[in-house]
């Protein structure tokens, strides 16, 4: 089964995880719970009602407490995760053929014409292909309600590279319709995310004040994830071994962030300063969360905790070190001139 980061999938039993990644067992996807059958849920599909989790700590806390069969060990990414049997999946949401099919339908609700909107709006701003763009999110597997986010998806690097320099132009010029977040809207953004994140606001007001991959679509918020697409996609599960060395909390100067759009993103570091924990040589900083993209650029300081690894390329025996963030409440990046106290 191919399936890879923005994809969703739904078991025989009606719970519908979101793919993290694009490297999982054979017999298994990487995926966390999103929805689930509850009579008390607020968004429904064809009569059934289901309800949501958003933060990582409560879906692990729904997974120990009423789906533990999810939940597993995993030798190569040393860690438990929440991984679904491949023969439990009775559907494969894919966003670039839920898109064709919402561009084919003479039915939409607002949110559905929006996200159209603002797809056909990047597809022709960046001159990328419809196969490039597709939409993820709550709209993908029908349980959206009109306050939901619009969550496009782009694939393929060059095509991220466009669409990205597309956004940050319609925020230069004032885009009729794309904006970005006012500082009032910021402070919702933030209310709902700390809840998640430990970071205070006005180092989560340096980050997102300076991001183009979220903001308001007319009116709507939306987020753009940006995911590499299979061809560019050398590591096959269980080619690279990571090993949980310890938490730490570090200083570093990013030296590369061509990574620091995609999901998940990485930037490359150096000079690195151990502030609390492990003293391993970190050489980049990782998350499979979308929070973190764009959180830094190249040639910034940046203050980050999280989980160190040991990263170890089996096909050329090599290995390096990196700070994994996101697994944790307590992790996060910032801007080193806003310490974030301890």
């Amino acid at each position: 089964m191919k399936a890879r980061e923005g994809d969703l999938i739904e078991t025989g039993a009606n719970l519908i995880f979101d793919v993290k990644g694009l490297i999982h067992p054979a017999d298994r996807v990487v995926a966390f719970i999103r929805y689930f059958p509850d009579e008390k849920g607020e968004r429904t599909r064809e009569g059934r009602s289901f309800g949501k989790v958003y933060s990582l700590p409560k879906r692990y806390a729904l997974l120990k407490e009423r789906f533990p069969e999810y939940l597993a060990y995993d030798p190569v990414f040393d860690e438990t995760l929440c991984e679904v049997p491949v023969d439990s999946v009775k559907k494969h949401f894919k966003p670039v053929e839920k898109l064709q099919e919402l561009r084919m339908s003479k039915c939409l609700d607002t949110l559905q014409d929006k996200a159209i909107q603002l797809a056909e709006l990047l597809k022709e701003s960046a001159n990328v292909q419809w196969n490039a763009v597709g939409i993820s999110g709550s709209i993908l597997v029908g349980l959206h309600t009109s306050g939901s986010d619009i969550d496009p998806i782009v694939y393929g690097s060059e095509n991220c590279k466009r669409v990205y320099s597309a956004l940050r132009s319609m925020f230069e010029n004032e885009h009729e319709y794309v904006k970005p977040y006012t500082r009032r809207e910021m402070r919702v953004l933030f209310d709902f995310r700390s809840k998640d994140t430990a970071i205070g606001f006005e180092d989560f007001l340096r980050a997102e004040s300076r991001k183009v991959m979220e903001g308001k679509f007319n009116g709507t918020d939306y987020f753009v994830r940006f995911v590499k697409d299979w061809n560019e996609i050398d590591e096959n599960y269980g080619d690279v071994q990571y090993k949980n060395v310890g938490n730490a909390k570090v200083e570093a100067t990013v030296v590369n962030d061509s990574e620091s759009t995609f999901t998940p993103c990485t930037y490359k570091v150096e000079n690195v300063k151990p502030l609390e924990g492990s003293t391993e040589r970190i050489e980049e900083i990782t998350s499979f969360r979308g929070r973190f993209c764009e959180q830094a650029r190249k040639g910034e300081t940046v203050i980050a905790q999280g989980k160190i690894e040991r990263v170890t390329d089996r096909r050329q025996n090599k290995e390096h070190f990196r700070l994994l963030v996101g697994g944790r409440h307590s992790d996060y990046i910032v801007l080193e001139h806003r310490v974030l106290s301890s």
